[in-house]
């Protein structure tokens, strides 16, 4: 076991110091891009201005002839754009593939500066968090880097699923972790072929009452267990969790379904595969103004969170003061990004 005193230590001579707290960022949809597609390359500046984070997908979705064009795409995207304050991410091969050496020799090589988290697919367990941890910081000395890139890991299999607080603790470069929901049915043998979401077959009955007569029914969330153990032991250790995709872009009202469980229940954030979904993801990890409102009310009764009050009907402690904090500080957050909702919460 590593001695405390060495975990923030660098893990290569001339590497940067990693971060002894996170870089507090609003990042509330990671906009994938395909950037192998030269035309949606193109609008990368247009985006950094529309999205919390820009992601390079090189992964998944690019034809295995598309790989190099996506990684060769994705560096010329991030030399040509400012992106400002909006994140730029890149989703690099699996580490067993052919092409994760190479994706990250020339991402930290000739684009470290810019690249804010490498997101890392079918994370298994702590060893490979360890593994890119070295790797980076071997890159980052070669390059010269001041900052460290940070480390994204996606559940995609049951394994990794079992190993979530080892993976969670493996590194001072975790950033947090997001739910892989499409490899992690495959894997799991769960018996559906829909990219998130529910299923119209996973549900419960209501018990008999009357025989015959129609019974109600309620289709329950495939993710909750899963998305509810990842924002544990995400928040547990001062890390971020995260939706991943949902694929169905024909079916708007379900995919706010979807990216609003996974906010009440703890998520920063959701993946959007297509523009439509930004909107989406924009309005539901954005506190509810009515929400924000009430909570200033909270702070506003009790500055310093202790004894207990009613408002509204309603009793208020400390523990609804730390609630009310969460809500509060999103806001600002928010509020500091976007004009539109700085007015909706009058900050």
């Amino acid at each position: 076991m590593k001695s405390p005193r060495k975990i923030f230590e660098p893990l290569a001579i001339g590497a940067p110091r990693p971060y002894l707290e996170l870089p507090s960022k609003l990042e509330r949809m990671i906009h994938f891009v395909p950037p192998h597609i030269e035309k949606l390359r193109a609008k990368a500046g247009e985006l950094a201005g529309q999205v919390d984070v820009v992601l390079g997908n090189l992964e998944d979705a690019n034809p295995i002839e598309s790989k190099i064009a996506a990684r060769d795409g994705f560096i010329a995207m991030a030399k040509a754009t400012d992106f400002g304050s909006t994140g730029l991410w890149a989703r690099v091969n699996a580490l067993n593939s052919p092409w994760f050496l190479d994706d990250m020799t020339r991402l930290v090589g000739e684009i470290g500066d810019k690249l804010d988290v490498v997101m890392i697919p079918k994370v298994e367990g702590d060893w490979d968090i360890h593994f890119v941890d070295q790797y980076l910081a071997l890159l980052e000395a070669r390059g010269g880097l001041k900052k460290p890139i940070l480390v994204h890991a996606i559940l995609e299999t049951p394994q990794g699923v079992n190993n979530i607080e080892a993976i969670a603790v493996a590194s001072p470069r975790m950033h947090g972790m997001s739910l892989g929901p499409a490899d992690l049915a495959a894997s799991r043998g769960m018996k559906t072929t829909r990219v998130g979401g529910g299923h119209p077959d996973y549900k419960v009955l209501a018990d008999v009452t009357t025989p015959g007569a129609a019974r109600l029914s309620a289709q329950q969330d495939l993710w909750h267990y899963t998305i509810a153990r990842m924002v544990d032991a995400c928040a547990a250790h001062g890390i971020k969790a995260f939706y991943g995709p949902f694929g169905d872009f024909s079916d708007p009202d379900a995919c706010e379904a979807q990216f609003r469980n996974a906010f009440l229940l703890g998520c920063a954030g959701a993946w959007t595969l297509h523009p439509s979904q930004i909107a989406i993801a924009k309005r539901v990890f954005s506190p509810d103004p009515g929400e924000v409102a009430f909570a200033r009310k909270i702070l506003a009764a009790m500055p310093d969170g202790s004894g207990a009050v009613m408002i509204d009907g309603r009793m208020q402690d400390d523990a609804t003061w730390k609630q009310a904090r969460v809500i509060v500080e999103l806001a600002k957050q928010v509020a500091a990004k976007d004009p539109e909702y700085a007015a909706l919460y009058q900050l």
